[in-house]
């Protein structure tokens, strides 16, 4: 079973030396990858009773596709990956195009966790449709595989016309690897038949085992192989001990999970040095 780190959204890692000292501690201690989650906007959470407190303007948020270009050079073996990027708030070709030059400066190190969101402010504030948002995604993951692995594409599709057109340069992996968050029935039933990759948002292996079995039976049904279909689960620092951590971990893998993401957020770091120790713990717990 793989390891990745969720990258801390929160101001102890905000000058470039500290986004470079966490990104290499990760790669140094073994973890094989490293996510970052996206939000363009934060509401106003004083504007109205329906905007979320659960993320606001006052939420840390870096922009994930710069940001791993950036991590491409301070790294040499991490996998870099999202969980997850928005994709339906955000135009297809711009993003195939971003994620292209990342996986050419990361020397194929590039995977991209996709998800449609929850947030309608930012999509009105980046002129994307809310609602169909679901649906959209599909298209869009077709249109981003064609782009990644032919010089010159047509594609005509509900939303996407293409005419002759193509990426230079094209990544390295040909496709880039696409994995989908969500733990809905829609969302399970999406991923089964399109996705590289599940990040499911279940947080116990117990809960979770139902839930598998739901998925593998869509993915039968959608003529894949279930163990075609990585699965990163998610373990947060904030609480428990070494001794949880390691029993979680051990719990995950019985139930089919491929990797775990442990996440040091809110888990009251208060410096660079602090998510890194904690990132320590757990590996003298659940070691390489």
């Amino acid at each position: 079973m793989q390891f990745g780190v969720s990258f801390p959204q929160d101001q102890t890692i905000a000058d470039p030396g500290a986004l470079r000292e966490f990104a290499q501690s990760v790669e140094g201690m073994g973890f094989q990858y490293l996510t970052i989650s996206d939000h363009v906007l934060g509401a106003d959470p004083a504007y109205g009773p329906d905007r979320s407190t659960a993320y606001t303007h006052k939420t840390v948020s870096r922009e994930p596709l710069v940001l791993l270009g950036y991590l491409a050079a301070c790294t040499t073996r991490l996998t870099l990956g999202m969980s997850i990027l928005i994709l339906p708030q955000r135009q297809t070709a711009l993003v195939a195009k971003q994620a292209a030059e990342v996986d050419v400066l990361s020397g194929g190190r590039l995977r991209l966790g996709v998800g449609i969101g929850w947030n309608a402010v930012e999509f009105e504030a980046l002129d994307q449709d809310f609602h169909n948002r679901g649906r959209r995604v599909e298209e869009q993951m077709a249109v981003l595989r064609a782009l990644w692995t032919q010089e010159v594409v047509t594609f005509h599709g509900r939303w996407h016309h293409i005419v002759e057109a193509g990426l230079n340069p094209l990544p390295l992996q040909r496709p880039i690897p696409i994995w989908m968050g969500g733990d809905s029935e829609p969302a399970m039933k999406r991923i089964a038949r399109l996705a590289d990759g599940w990040l499911p948002q279940t947080r116990s292996p117990v809960e979770f085992a139902p839930i598998l079995d739901r998925f593998r039976a869509y993915a039968r049904e959608a003529d894949r192989d279930p163990s075609s279909i990585a699965i990163a689960a998610r373990l947060a620092l904030r609480t428990g001990t070494p001794q949880d951590w390691a029993q979680t971990c051990a719990g995950w893998e019985g139930v089919g999970a491929t990797c775990v993401g442990v996440s040091t957020n809110n888990a009251g770091c208060a410096s660079v040095d602090q998510h890194i120790a904690l990132l320590r713990r757990f590996r003298e717990a659940v070691p390489a």
